[in-house]
């Protein structure tokens, strides 16, 4: 595949992943954090603001997969 295609895709699903996910994130945070305590919240948002960079690095190495290194 042309690496010139293959970054345009994976920066879409890039784009789509974290849209989709932040609402997703968002929509749970609504409904499970009210009343709950501070460090349960601080827990939720560490965890969940982390998250998201476990399938940006399989897209982000599938992007970089089959490209020329430039020589040290």
């Amino acid at each position: 595949m042309n690496p010139r295609l293959r970054s345009f895709i994976g920066t879409v699903a890039l784009l789509a992943l974290l849209g989709g996910y932040f609402l997703v994130i968002l929509t749970i945070a609504a409904m499970v954090l009210p009343g709950r305590s501070t460090a349960f919240e601080l827990g939720y948002w560490a965890v969940t603001g982390l998250l998201w960079a476990v399938p940006a690095g399989f897209i982000i190495k599938w992007m970089a997969k089959d490209q020329p290194q430039p020589p040290a």
